[in-house]
C-alpha cells in the first residue's frame, strides 16, 4: 500500500499529511500565478496569439489538479484512512478526470475562439464562420460525455450497456432525422463551396431568383424582386443548377440586339450605335467606365440586318438601368439619323398572268 514505508506513529503520519497538503497547496498557488505570468508575457504585442490563450485555458484546471492531488495524498497518509483508501482513490480518479476534461474543454474553446477572431474573417468562404461554432459545441459535449463515461468506469459501473444504448439511440435518431440531416450536410456543402454568399443575386434553374439573405444549416433564404422571402432547403440548393450573378465579380455583361433596314448604311449604323453606347457609359453611373463598348453585325434577318452592342454594368440592378438607357437613346438617335428599324416585312409575289379577281383574292 502507498506510504507503508512511513512509521506507524499516528502523530508522525499526521505531520507528514499536513506537510504534503501545505506543500501541494503552495505548489498549486505558485502554478496558478506562474501560468498567469507566462500567459501575459506570451501575449505581449498587438496581435492576439494562440499560445497565451491555451496557457490560460489549462492554468486553473492544472492548478486545481495539483491542489486536489495534495489533498488526496494527505488523506492517504492519515492513519485513520487505512480502511478507506479504495474509496479515496475512486474519488481522486473522479476529480482528476473531471479536471482533465475541463482543461480539454477550455483548450478547445480557446483554440477555436482564437481561429474565429484571427483567421476566419480573412477566409474567402463563410464555412469556418458558420461551422466552427457548431463544431465547438459538439466537441464540448463530446468531451464532457467521454469524461462522464470514464468517471462511471472509475466508480466501478459498467459502461458497455450505455455504449450499446447510445449506438441504438443514435441510429434511431439518424433515421428519424434523415431529411434534416440531409439538409444539414447539404448546407455544409453550400457553405464550404463558398460559391454563394449573403448579398449575392442568384437564380435557380427552377426559376427562383433573388438576393441571398442568409445561408443557414437547413435552408437558404432568398429575397425576390417582389420583396418576398423564399426559403429554399439546402438539399434543393445542392441538387440544382444555380447562376450567381454576383460572382466572380458583381459586374454584369449587357448585350442588346437589334436590326436595321437593308437599305441602311451599315458603316453609319455602326458609328452611331457606338456613339450612343459611349454616351451611356459616360453619363449613366451604373455603367462600368473602364470597359469600352463593342458592336457587331451578326446575321441577315427576315426584315433587318441584325447587330448587337456590348456594355458592362456594375451589378445586377445596374444592368437593368444601363440596358434601359441604351435602348431608349439608341431608338431616339436612330430616329434622328433616319436609320430605319423595320417592322416585320413580308414580300408577296403575284402571278401577273392571273385575272384581277384572283390577284385580289390572293392579296386578301
Amino acid at each position: 500500500m502507498p506510504f507503508d514505508f512511513l512509521t506507524d506513529d499516528p502523530f508522525v503520519r499526521r505531520i507528514v499529511a499536513g506537510g504534503l497538503l501545505a506543500g501541494f497547496v503552495v505548489l498549486s498557488a505558485a502554478l496558478f500565478v506562474g501560468v498567469r505570468i507566462v500567459a501575459d508575457r506570451l501575449g505581449r504585442g498587438g496581435a492576439r496569439r494562440l499560445a497565451p490563450d491555451v496557457v490560460r485555458a489549462i492554468g486553473r484546471p492544472g492548478a486545481l489538479l495539483v491542489g486536489a492531488g495534495g489533498i488526496f495524498l494527505a488523506l492517504l497518509v492519515l492513519p485513520d484512512a487505512a480502511g478507506q483508501r479504495a474509496d479515496i482513490a475512486r474519488v481522486w480518479a473522479v476529480v482528476a478526470i473531471a479536471l482533465i476534461g475541463q482543461g480539454a474543454v477550455n483548450v478547445t474553446r480557446a483554440t477555436i475562439g482564437w481561429y474565429l477572431v484571427n483567421v476566419a474573417p480573412r477566409t474567402a468562404t463563410q464555412f469556418d464562420d458558420r461551422m466552427l461554432p457548431l463544431i465547438r459545441r459538439m466537441l464540448v459535449v463530446a468531451i464532457y460525455g467521454v469524461a462522464l463515461l470514464f468517471i462511471l468506469n472509475a466508480l466501478g459501473l459498467s459502461i458497455s450497456p450505455i455504449l450499446g444504448g447510445l449506438g441504438i439511440t443514435g441510429l434511431a435518431v439518424a433515421l428519424a432525422m434523415q431529411p434534416t440531416l440531409g439538409n444539414f450536410f447539404a448546407g455544409t456543402y453550400v457553405l464550404s463551396e463558398g460559391a454563394i454568399g449573403v448579398g449575392d443575386y442568384i437564380e435557380l434553374d427552377t426559376g427562383v431568383a433573388g438576393y441571398v439573405v442568409d445561408v443557414g444549416w437547413r435552408s437558404t433564404k432568398v429575397r425576390t424582386w417582389h420583396n418576398n422571402l423564399v426559403i429554399i432547403p439546402n438539399s434543393v440548393m445542392a441538387d440544382h443548377v444555380i447562376t450567381n450573378y454576383s460572382a466572380p465579380t458583381h459586374a454584369i455583361n449587357i448585350m442588346v440586339t437589334c436590326g436595321v433596314s437593308y437599305s441602311s448604311d451599315l458603316d453609319h449604323v455602326e458609328r452611331v450605335a457606338l456613339e450612343v453606347a459611349q454616351e451611356v457609359i459616360d453619363e449613366v453611373p451604373a455603367s462600368v467606365k473602364s470597359i469600352q463598348p463593342y458592336f457587331g453585325f451578326d446575321g441577315f434577318g427576315d426584315s433587318n440586318v441584325n447587330f448587337w452592342i456590348f456594355l458592362q454594368a456594375e451589378d445586377r440592378w445596374g444592368s437593368f438601368v444601363v440596358k434601359n438607357q441604351l435602348i431608349k437613346r439608341l431608338h431616339a438617335r436612330f430616329a434622328a439619323e433616319g436609320i430605319e428599324i423595320n417592322y416585320p416585312v413580308r414580300k408577296l409575289v403575284y402571278d401577273a398572268s392571273a385575272p384581277p379577281p384572283l390577284r385580289e383574292q390572293a392579296a386578301q
